[in-house]
């Protein structure tokens, strides 16, 4: 799923590769989306660029919509990495798996139709990075669209479900790392502490310095550890983007 919050950054460069009317295109790939419940947005940008990739070896992003953040990961790791996609909707996992084939990766990464709560449980090898943009909230009054309502809403993918797919296939020294509305994040936290992870890494994210966080990144691990806690603004004083916000997606945007 990819759920989106504040507005997508603008393509300015007349110098870049041509535009395309259906997806948005980043520096080394483009995605399609117009198949998609929940279209590109800056809550999986963020995560694809923060999650931890230093030590990971395989990767799977659960909820992978258009197959985005499977594209990120992909870009920021070594030729060496296999990252399996997996994604509900057979329209989203379809277009995924269009966008991974016109990529520079498409032989790395393996997009997969499933329910991730009975695909876990076929799965016998583990992963060193799991990384989810899940829904966000209870089910409620219904969207426009059914695909959308499912993407948004906790209705076939529970927090408390998505962190027992991740229990089962997170390697010992691994991370899951999610986006989440910060009051979201709040009781997604116990619910994961409840269920033995523990919080390794946290970045608030505020539209500016003077407003509240909006969005959290969160990252747990089954090994306990330090917490690395940060905070990122998206804008500075001046309305232009914040030297951090720029450092973190710099590799992706074109304008930058």
């Amino acid at each position: 799923m990819l759920a989106s919050f504040l507005f997508l950054v603008p393509i300015m460069s007349q110098s870049k590769p041509p535009l395309r009317g259906n997806g948005f295109t980043f520096k080394r790939f483009f995605i399609a989306h117009d198949r998609c419940a929940m279209k590109v947005g800056t809550d999986s940008i963020l995560l694809g660029a923060w999650a931890p990739v230093a030590q990971a070896t395989r990767i799977l992003d659960i909820g992978t919509g258009s197959g985005l953040l499977a594209l990120m990961l992909a870009q920021r790791t070594a030729e060496t990495v296999e990252i399996d996609a997996v994604e509900l909707d057979s329209e989203a996992a379809l277009q995924a798996a269009d966008n991974v084939a016109q990529s520079p990766w498409a032989t790395r990464i393996h997009i997969h139709q499933a329910d991730i709560l009975t695909w876990a449980q076929q799965q016998e090898r583990c992963y060193s990075l799991i990384v989810s943009n899940p829904p966000y909230y209870a089910p409620g009054p219904a969207c426009s669209s059914a695909a959308r309502d499912k993407a948004r809403a906790t209705h076939s993918l529970t927090h408390d479900d998505l962190l027992r797919s991740a229990e089962a296939l997170i390697s010992e020294e691994g991370f899951f790392c999610v986006v989440l509305p910060e009051e979201e994040g709040k009781r997604f936290i116990s619910l994961a502490l409840a269920h033995g992870w523990h919080l390794r890494f946290r970045n608030d994210v505020a539209e500016n310095e003077s407003r509240l966080p909006h969005r959290v990144l969160l990252g747990f691990s089954p090994a306990s550890g330090e917490l690395l806690q940060e905070r990122i603004v998206i804008r500075g004083p001046d309305r232009s983007y914040s030297p951090a916000f720029c450092s973190l997606t710099q590799d992706f945007y074109l304008f930058m």
